[in-house]
């Protein structure tokens, strides 16, 4: 596994806003394509089979890894189970599209929102507090002349995409560093929505005319799934896995889409988030488990936890303890039993479609709510080895949150790539 170390590639996806396609939509949880790219050459020039090779994506996000495999002509697969995500994704994937007839559709849609005169329609207090009149009149009539175009054209699905990521660039308000909105906090610039739709196409009609022109294939199969449960794909089938799981940090992957969904009308109030986004994703986050709380330690004692059995439960126990001196008093204990069992379920399920002697790389890190650590890494390679993988290896990246001056414990954190052999 050492041969595959790529010690210059970073795990964000920082670099990827410069990239076609990529760009499309910045989603924060993500990883470094090119690393990708270069990680699949790599496994490629050492195994020597690159007929019938396949990688898998459990947690393929807005297609990081897919987009790569298409870029080398390889196939590839994904799962994503956040319903905006997946067609956030899914949209990337149709770059192949003819693209005079994208420009058409696109522009069909915006000429009839410039000319729709009709009153605003009713919307979520979170997306009153975003836009100005001007630029929310401009979305709703850009939405309005979407749904008014509606067709099972992929023209008209990649007009959708230019649609939900211009909302960002026409709010004028702030976003912090893991996208949640701040309607407080106010952006210099703000683009008018015609305007930003406008540069939206150009840009997307610009990148599929490069990836088109390059040796790249459409080779990805993208399937709405939680990665928690038996999959369709064949058995005994898939070579390389290439993935970054949600973090045990207490991100809120739903809530970071929150202005989107409100903008699309798929959601009207938080509550909406924990019943329709919710329910099949990891359950990385406090607000996600409140619920099974009560039933955390028995929890623990399902047999996937088993192999970590007696840490979990210390670490868990001290949590539960911890958050009474807190405020907040946050289920970080609930949140870790349940995290790790959903995981162990995933590294069940990935043995499943893993072929023999199959690499597995997890894009990680670990964490320490309420200043108590919790060692990921190790947990999920002992939990990957329980499941039937043969050896785990981590690879440091760098330290974790060393430029936050608002943290609130001193408890090292890193970040890396967990590295499995099937």
């Amino acid at each position: 596994m050492n041969d595959l170390l790529q010690t210059n590639a970073t795990s964000t996806f920082v670099d990827n806003m410069s990239l076609p396609i990529h760009r499309w939509f910045r989603y924060s949880a993500g990883f470094s394509a090119q690393w990708v790219e270069d990680t699949v050459m790599a496994y490629l020039s050492k195994s020597n089979k690159r007929d019938h090779f396949r990688v898998l994506d459990p947690f393929a996000g807005s297609g990081t890894t897919l987009l790569s495999c298409d870029k080398l002509g390889i196939t590839s697969y994904g799962y994503e189970s956040h319903p905006f995500i997946y067609e956030i994704a899914s949209g990337k994937l149709l770059w192949s599209t003819n693209i005079d007839q994208f420009l058409e559709k696109a522009n069909d849609i915006l000429v009839q929102a410039q000319n729709d005169h009709s009153t605003v329609g009713s919307y979520p207090d979170i997306v009153l507090k975003c836009y100005d009149e001007k630029n929310l009149e401009e979305i709703d009539h850009l939405k309005k002349a979407l749904y008014a175009k509606s067709d099972s054209s992929f023209s008209y699905r990649l007009s959708w995409l230019a649609f939900v990521s211009m909302l960002r660039a026409s709010s004028h308000a702030g976003t912090a560093t893991w996208q949640y909105i701040l309607p407080n906090k106010k952006k210099a610039k703000v683009l008018s929505a015609f305007e930003a739709f406008a540069r939206q196409v150009h840009l997307m009609h610009e990148d599929m005319r490069i990836f088109q022109q390059s040796q790249a294939r459409p080779c990805a199969t993208l399937i709405r799934h939680d990665a928690r449960k038996a999959s369709a794909i064949e058995k005994n089938s898939i070579d390389f896995i290439i993935t970054s799981p949600p973090y045990a940090n207490n991100y809120d992957y739903a809530d970071a889409t929150r202005l989107e969904l409100s903008v699309l009308g798929e959601i009207t109030c938080w509550g909406d988030l924990q019943s329709k986004i919710r329910p099949g994703l990891v359950r990385s986050c406090s607000q996600m488990v409140s619920k099974e709380r009560k039933d955390t330690f028995q929890y623990l004692k399902d047999p996937l936890l088993k192999p970590i059995y007696h840490e979990i439960l210390d670490v868990c126990t001290k949590l539960d303890l911890e958050k009474e001196n807190h405020g907040g008093k946050k289920n970080y204990h609930t949140m870790i039993a349940l995290y790790f069992l959903d995981l162990a379920k995933v590294c069940q399920e990935l043995r499943q479609v893993c072929k023999e002697g199959a690499v597995v790389c997890f894009v990680i890190g670990d964490s320490a709510p309420y200043g108590i650590y919790v060692p990921v890494d190790d947990w999920l390679g002992r939990l990957a080895i329980a499941a039937g993988f043969k050896e785990y290896y981590f690879e440091k990246i760098r330290d974790r949150n060393v430029k936050w001056h608002n943290r609130k414990h001193k408890v090292p954190l890193k970040e890396g790539r967990l590295w499995i052999r099937g």
